[in-house]
C-alpha cells in the first residue's frame, strides 16, 4: 500500500462519492473502484457494505478510514517540517473563493504574495459560496475566502475585513441625484438581487425585515458582476459591496449612496479545514490575508 492509496480511500469516504474521488486525484472512477477492491484484497476484508443503498463503511472500513487519516496526517506533516527546516517557502496553495472577494478583494494580496514568494503557485477557484464550504471540508481545497461565515466544527474560521454594503443604481435614476439614503426609501422600487442561497442576499433580506419594508426583487443573480451589468442598464437598484464597484463609479456606469446614520457590514473570512496540516507557504499566505497590513509585507526583504 502507497500513500497515494490512502488518500484515494479518504476521498472516497469523505465525498461518499466515487466519482468525486476520482475527481479530487486526476483519476478515472474506475481506477477508484479497483483501488477499493485492491484495498479489500490486501487486507482480506469488507470496506463498504454493498448491502445499504447509501455509501457506508463497514466496522472494518471504518477502522481502516482512521487509521489511513492518521497515516496522512503524519505524512503532510513529516513534509511539511522536512520544508521549513530547509526554509523554503514554495508549492501549491489551492483558494476557494466566492466571486466579489476572488475578483475585488484577493487580487493584491496574491501579486505581494507571490512577488517575495515566487516558487509558490496560487490556484483560485471562483465558486458559490456553498460550493466553497464544500471543498474546504472534503479536503479538495487549502483555503477558502467567504461572507459571512457560517460556523462549523470541522472548520477554522479567521477574519479577513469587513466590507460596506452601499446603495447603488444607475447615473439616470431618480435615487442618483442623492449622496445619502434612508434603508426605507428602497420600498417600492424595482431591486436587482442576488439568488436566494447567497449570504449576502439573507443578510439584506434579515436588513429589510428589520426594518419592516417588503423588497421583491425583479432580478436575481449568482455573481456581483451580473448584478453590477443590470444595474448599469437601469433595470433596477442594488445593495453592493462598496469594493465592488470602485472601478464602476469612477467610470461613471454608477452612483454609490451611503446609507443615512448607519454603517450595514459585510464580514469576509477565511477558512480552513480544522486539523489540517499547513504547509509553511499556506501559513504564510494566511499570515498576510489576517495580518491586514498588505502595505509593511510589501515592503519587506
Amino acid at each position: 500500500m502507497h500513500v497515494e492509496n490512502f488518500k484515494i480511500f479518504s476521498d472516497l469516504v469523505e465525498s461518499e462519492s466515487f466519482s468525486r474521488a476520482a475527481k479530487l486525484n486526476n483519476i478515472t472512477q474506475s481506477a477508484v473502484s479497483q483501488q477499493l477492491r485492491a484495498m479489500e484484497k490486501h487486507f482480506s476484508i469488507l470496506i463498504v457494505d454493498r448491502s445499504q443503498k447509501q455509501f457506508r463503511l463497514t466496522r472494518e472500513g471504518q477502522k481502516l478510514y482512521e487509521s489511513a487519516k492518521e497515516m496522512l496526517y503524519l505524512y503532510d506533516k513529516l513534509n511539511s517540517e522536512l520544508q521549513e527546516m530547509k526554509k523554503v517557502i514554495s508549492g501549491t496553495i489551492h483558494i476557494s473563493t466566492v466571486y466579489s472577494i476572488g475578483l475585488h478583494e484577493l487580487p493584491p494580496y496574491v501579486k505581494a504574495f507571490l512577488a517575495k514568494y515566487p516558487e509558490v503557485n496560487i490556484r483560485v477557484e471562483y465558486r458559490r459560496a456553498n460550493n466553497v464550504y464544500e471543498d474546504i471540508l472534503t479536503n479538495s481545497i487549502d483555503l477558502g475566502l467567504v461572507a459571512y461565515p457560517q460556523k462549523h466544527k470541522q472548520l477554522e474560521i479567521l477574519p479577513f475585513h469587513d466590507d460596506i454594503l452601499v446603495l447603488v443604481v444607475c447615473p439616470e435614476h431618480p435615487l442618483a441625484k442623492q449622496k445619502t439614503v434612508d434603508l426605507e426609501e428602497i420600498a417600492g422600487q424595482k431591486f436587482v438581487g442576488f439568488e436566494p442561497d447567497i449570504p449576502t442576499r439573507k443578510a439584506t433580506d434579515a436588513l429589510f425585515k428589520e426594518a419592516g419594508i417588503d423588497v421583491e426583487p425583479v432580478m436575481e443573480f449568482d455573481n456581483v458582476e451580473t448584478v453590477k451589468r443590470a444595474v448599469e442598464i437601469n433595470a433596477g437598484i442594488a445593495i453592493l459591496p462598496q469594493t465592488t464597484v470602485v472601478r464602476e463609479e469612477a467610470q461613471g456606469l454608477l452612483k454609490v449612496l451611503k446609507f443615512k446614520g448607519k454603517t450595514y457590514k459585510r464580514p469576509l473570512a477565511l477558512i480552513h479545514r480544522k486539523g489540517r496540516v499547513l504547509t509553511p507557504a499556506i501559513k504564510k499566505l494566511i499570515e498576510l490575508l489576517t495580518s491586514k497590513d498588505l502595505h509593511s509585507f510589501q515592503k519587506e526583504k
